[in-house]
């Protein structure tokens, strides 16, 4: 159970792409001859980035790979900042962002899944596993979702966190609210 006093404070909520936002696979390939590059991304995955940005929110999403797949799917859910670096040095890109967001590093929940992304979770405020992490990245955060990265898991942190600052109804009624579904409907059961 994630304390209230800790989830309110976090501020910006930041992803691993490969392996957290995305099952780890990366399928290669050519189209009229030019190489193709495809990731798979949950749908549950994004609904979760959507309802963390209307809860007022950041999110980032960090790769140690240059990737058109990414920053395509990143653009479609209004991710706040994409950082991709091929050397896989997420900490000094990731500090930047946050002199920008004008937050600090005990504001943020930070989600990982390989021995990359040990440099942030050590340093953030909110350490996050996905289930499918390497013994290492386990071992230093505070909470593993029983989902695996690419299939839920990135939703599943978003509720654990709308769930502990109180807003996840209003995240969630918010939502449907913009589908046309006005207000919620109870139904009774005889």
């Amino acid at each position: 159970m994630l304390e209230p006093v800790l989830a309110r404070r976090i501020q910006v909520v930041a992803f691993d792409v490969d392996g957290v936002m995305t099952d780890g696979a990366v399928y290669f390939g050519a189209w009229n001859g030019e190489p193709v590059e495809m990731k798979r991304f949950a749908v549950q995955d994004g609904l979760g980035v959507v309802l963390l940005r209307a809860a007022g929110i950041k999110v980032v999403a960090i790769s140690g790979r240059q990737s058109e797949a990414t920053r395509l799917r990143m653009a479609a859910l209004g991710v706040d900042e994409v950082i991709e670096d091929a050397q896989s040095r997420n900490l000094p890109a990731f500090e930047g962002t946050l002199i920008r967001f004008g937050a600090r590093m005990e504001d943020v929940a930070y989600m990982g899944d390989d021995l990359a992304d040990l440099p942030l979770l050590r340093r953030v405020g909110l350490a996050v596993a996905v289930s499918t992490a390497v013994a290492e990245v386990r071992a230093v955060c505070r909470i593993t979702t029983k989902a695996p990265g690419g299939a839920g898991a990135v939703r599943e942190l978003a509720e654990v966190l709308l769930r502990a600052r109180g807003q996840w109804e209003q995240a969630v009624q918010g939502y449907l609210t913009e589908r046309g579904d006005p207000a919620p409907r109870h139904s009774r059961v005889r």
